[in-house]
């Protein structure tokens, strides 16, 4: 994926952010995931390195505030941002395209996902037909020691999918937060994963 900043353009960025006013390190990595509608968060290693560099040039500057670190803009920044609105103009557009990039990615994602479990749900639920309609046929003192196996065995199914996708859940979002999109998508998929279940019986 190509990156989401081009060179120097997250710096200038940081300028206007702490234009609207004195921020700490917490809110601007905030201010930019809410302006990427949570598709893009930067990490505390991208962000405090360009700060410190901003001070060290005198475009801004901090202050303590109990245990946290706020940085304001100083007049030198102001004037910086100033002489380069027309190029913060083109890296609010990057911003747009990048958002609609990742939105985009991340909703190739969710499809492939919901594919592979629907898939996944179809086989699971195909297998449990079956077996239920082995046991029909093997006569009722054998159904009950076999149904009774058959009930762990589903069991056991449910716990090693529900592990499997908690692991992933948090894969995923240890790289990008979970969207209303994603949690819409769990809901529906599970909720149809039931219905299947159900039908089976």
């Amino acid at each position: 994926m190509p990156p989401v900043f081009a060179h120097g353009a997250l710096r200038l960025y940081l300028l206007a952010l702490l234009e609207a006013g004195p921020k700490h390190g917490y809110e601007l990595i905030k201010a930019l995931s809410d302006r990427f509608g949570g598709t893009y968060s930067p990490s505390a290693g991208t962000i405090y390195p360009r700060l410190g560099k901003l001070e060290e040039e005198g475009l801004v500057a901090t202050e303590s505030q109990g245990r946290r670190t706020n940085y304001r803009i100083t007049a030198a920044g102001l004037a910086e941002l100033d002489s380069r609105r027309e190029e913060l103009e083109h890296v609010e557009n990057d911003i747009a395209a990048s958002v609609r990039r990742l939105a985009d990615d991340l909703r190739a994602d969710i499809r492939s996902n919901m594919r592979g479990l629907r898939a996944d749900l179809a086989a699971t639920a195909e297998a449990a037909r079956t077996a239920a309609r082995s046991a029909d046929l093997a006569g009722q003192g054998r159904y009950t020691s076999e149904g009774q196996r058959m009930l762990m065995e589903a069991e056991m199914l449910l716990q090693a999918f529900r592990d499997d996708m908690r692991t992933e859940l948090r894969l995923q979002t240890s790289a990008r937060p979970m969207t209303p999109v994603a949690l819409e998508t769990v809901r529906t998929v599970l909720d149809q994963a039931r219905v299947s279940i159900r039908n089976s019986q």
